[in-house]
């Protein structure tokens, strides 16, 4: 489970197994974890982050789109 990226206490990282998913990433909080689509970019599922910290997690994933794309298909070969 590689991590990709730390920015405010989250952690955004994928998972190994996941490779035939459409391009995505976890990010962990103090009360959570999430998943974000990348490509349109939306939330797939959320486990107990808040609402507030959604809006701050979307926002960090629309401003590093490009380099969590090119890391999701470095990662997982394609």
């Amino acid at each position: 489970m590689p991590t990709i990226l730390r920015i405010q206490g989250l952690r955004f990282h994928f998972y190994s197994d996941e490779g035939t998913e459409p391009a995505h990433i976890h990010i962990r909080s103090a009360e959570g974890e999430c998943k974000f689509w990348l490509s349109p970019i939306s939330l797939a599922r959320n486990r107990g982050i808040p609402a507030h910290q959604l809006r701050d997690i979307e926002r960090i994933v629309f401003d590093n789109q490009a380099f969590l794309l090119e890391q999701f298909h470095e990662y997982h070969g394609d």
